[in-house]
């Protein structure tokens, strides 16, 4: 017998994207709120490690999500008679575990490479959570950290280089829209949720000798907060689906309000 599932395929990335904004929105702001409304600023070795392994993690998984959402783009607009055979409910369990895996390997080597260190000088993180670069930089007077920025390194190509797979991707969509119409509709949802991602992250790293060190931090702080309330929104607004059904949500209640109770006399 075989059983038809109701939703599309990039559905699983869809909620893979709900589900890590949710879990960043959880590691990141309950320290955040400790920190700002309590002025709590201490925090111990273990749970500094904990809080950069997690944060790191969905914010790479973030990336990896709006990649996946973004080569479901490409093949529906770019390869439409074989969207159905390249993207299915098993390729995109495979995208999702293959991305979940990587970024878990990742973040783990760069946290393993931190426990090496001596910190032996100030022990204050100029930064609103255990960031990386701060982190280690901490430990550079009395150890060799420089696996370390080998590790910061590597963790900033694999974060901006979805960024270019997406720029690409929508290189190719702009070109394949010469021939069909109407094909940016269907990429607006994706294209938003891309730019409230990318845009303030490499505002802030690009721009960060000149922006002052309390603007960054509470830039980044929004970021890690705003887009991850924003994506399931936006997403669900924006789908064919949820209009559909409040369509037919609307004409029922019409409909009933429509029809007037009979009096019997």
């Amino acid at each position: 017998m075989t059983v038809i599932l109701p939703y599309s395929p990039k559905y699983i990335a869809v909620f893979n994207l709900a589900f890590t904004d949710v879990c960043g929105s959880t590691a990141m702001v309950p320290k955040l709120l400790d920190t700002f409304l309590f002025s709590r600023q201490f925090i111990s070795y273990n749970q500094c490690l904990a809080s950069l392994f997690f944060i790191f993690l969905f914010l790479n998984m973030q990336s990896f999500n709006l990649t996946i959402l973004s080569y479901d783009r490409l093949v529906a607009i770019c390869r439409p008679l074989r969207y159905h055979m390249m993207v299915t409910y098993r390729s995109m369990f495979q995208l999702t575990c293959a991305a979940w895996a990587f970024a878990v390997f990742l973040v783990l080597l760069a946290v393993c490479l931190i426990t090496r260190l001596s910190f032996c000088g100030s022990l204050v993180i100029n930064s609103y959570f255990c960031d990386h670069g701060p982190l280690y930089r901490l430990a550079a007077p009395c150890s060799d950290v420089v696996p370390n920025k080998v590790m910061a390194y590597l963790i900033s190509v694999f974060l901006f280089l979805p960024m270019v797979f997406i720029i690409s991707s929508y290189i190719c969509i702009t070109h394949a829209l010469f021939t069909i119409t109407l094909a940016m509709k269907t990429c607006t949802s994706h294209l938003i949720l891309v730019a409230i991602f990318y845009l303030p992250i490499n505002f802030t790293y690009f721009l960060h000798s000149i922006i002052p060190t309390n603007a960054r931090i509470i830039n980044l702080s929004l970021t890690s907060v705003l887009p991850p309330m924003l994506n399931p929104i936006i997403y669900v607004l924006k789908t064919e689906e949820f209009k559909e059904s409040a369509k037919k949500l609307l004409r029922k209640r019409g409909g009933q309000r429509a029809v007037a109770p009979v009096q019997s006399t």
